[in-house]
């Protein structure tokens, strides 16, 4: 009888719900392939052939993951359908997977259940859980403003160039593009993977894509703590402040360097435009006014870090996130000063976040290195190319020195996991696959010498 009873218990127990990380990697992972399979159609290509599985799949996920990386370029192999495709995938991707849900779902008139606002809540790395509704409403409403008024600024140039029609479409394209901090570009039909080469010393189109950029890689959190405080900077929550000092000194700083460093056959105006171009863009936006593979190594070695740090979170852009590289900061500075606690605008920082900080920064490291040396092994090409691409994909960039259209099928997989990991976050996939232990157990203390 006890067996029996047993029997029954164990038929009538019940698997464990998905939770809310879970449910993000799936949302990513069948959007992709959708846009894979859609991409694939001859439909979607100019010459109204199939497209391979793996070109396909590649784009989807670059799309998706709002990277830019390309194997094809988007402007001489795509059709008008397939471009209206990514567009919509560097949307959904953009806004994320289950912000784009959770505003369907109230445009059709069902009810948002407590399990969706939780989900919502994990993906824009929000810390509450009530009024997920209104946020994701606001952050639709507001993206669709900035976006359209980026594509009313780029309109005249493209119109210009391309004529009205082309110019329009090219206009929204851009637009879009620049603010998801996606980076694919439909300007390459004269010189493909131009990206804006022919746009370096046009101050409107460069001041118009590096706002659409800061502006979408900021955050919708600082948005909204931005539209509730205005210029009130006392008032601003801990991570706003964080996220715009250091969101400006991470444009700042490398833009004096890289115009210290490079762009010596450019001067003036165009010079400075092109440093602070090129600074802003590394952080996850993948668009470029100027050729990388003519950087010198030291250039490109301080690109790669840039790509690694990417935006900051709750955001359109990817990366390891400004708020991580400046909490890892702040706590060395505590380290050497002997304090306790980490502490950042008279705010002191829970342990566990800066745990989370130095997890986040190991796994960017490791995978980015590992991958390169990878890459570098199987392709016979100088281990720095093959960090910088590698960088660009798991920082969600985009851009690339001309490697990744030629690697072969090996290296194309190793880049699509990477730019999957850097959307949804290395946190998001380990907590995915990691049930949090019940056990209150803790091991006994001792000491261990470090440095």
């Amino acid at each position: 009888m006890r067996q029996q009873g047993g029997s029954i218990l164990h038929r009538g127990r019940r698997a464990a719900p998905p939770s809310s990380f879970q449910t993000i990697l799936a949302g990513f992972a069948g959007v992709i392939l959708l846009g894979a399979v859609l991409l694939m159609l001859p439909i979607a290509s100019r010459d109204r052939v199939w497209t391979p599985f793996l070109s396909a799949l590649f784009t989807s996920t670059s799309a998706t993951c709002v990277t830019g990386l390309v194997v094809v370029d988007t402007a001489t192999h795509w059709s008008l359908f397939g471009q209206a495709v990514l567009l919509v995938l560097i949307q959904i991707g953009g806004l994320g997977v289950v912000t784009m849900a959770v505003v369907l779902a109230v445009l059709s008139g069902r009810r948002v259940s407590l399990m969706q606002r939780s989900v919502m809540q994990d993906s824009i790395s929000s810390g509450r859980v009530g009024g997920m509704v209104r946020l994701a409403r606001f952050i639709v409403r507001t993206s669709a403003a900035i976006e359209a008024a980026g594509a009313a600024l780029l309109f005249p140039a493209f119109a210009r160039d391309y004529g009205p029609l082309r110019g329009l479409w090219y206009a929204i394209f851009h637009a879009v593009s620049a603010f998801c901090n996606a980076g694919f570009d439909l300007l390459g039909r004269g010189h493909p993977f131009s990206s804006l080469t022919g746009y370096v010393s046009d101050p409107l189109v460069n001041i118009t894509v590096m706002l659409l950029i800061t502006v979408g890689g900021v955050g919708f959190l600082v948005w909204e703590d931005l539209a509730k405080n205005r210029l009130h900077f006392h008032r601003y929550q801990l991570q706003t402040k964080v996220v715009l000092i250091s969101s400006l000194l991470l444009d700042l700083v490398p833009a004096c360097l890289f115009y210290s460093l490079e762009y010596r056959n450019l001067t003036g105006g165009t010079r400075v435009l092109a440093s602070l171009f090129q600074s802003v863009t590394l952080r996850t936006a993948g668009f470029n006014t100027t050729d990388f593979s003519k950087f010198s190594e030291a250039g490109l070695f301080l690109a790669c870090g840039l790509m690694l740090v990417g935006g900051s979170p709750g955001s359109t852009a990817g990366g390891m996130k400004t708020t991580t590289a400046a909490l890892l900061l702040a706590s060395a500075l505590s380290v050497f000063r002997r304090r306790d606690d980490t502490v950042m605008f008279q705010r002191r920082v829970e342990e566990s976040v800066v745990r989370q900080a130095s997890a986040i920064l190991m796994m960017y490291l490791v995978l980015s290195g590992a991958a390169a040396m990878a890459i570098s092994h199987l392709e016979g090409v100088p281990l720095l190319s093959a960090l910088f691409e590698t960088s660009s994909a798991i920082g969600t960039v985009g851009l690339s020195l001309g490697l990744t259209p030629h690697l072969g099928a090996c290296s194309h997989l190793i880049l699509i996991l990477l730019m999957y990991f850097g959307r949804v976050g290395g946190l998001t996939i380990l907590y995915a696959a990691i049930r949090r232990s019940s056990t209150g157990a803790r091991c006994p203390r001792e000491t261990l010498t470090v440095g």
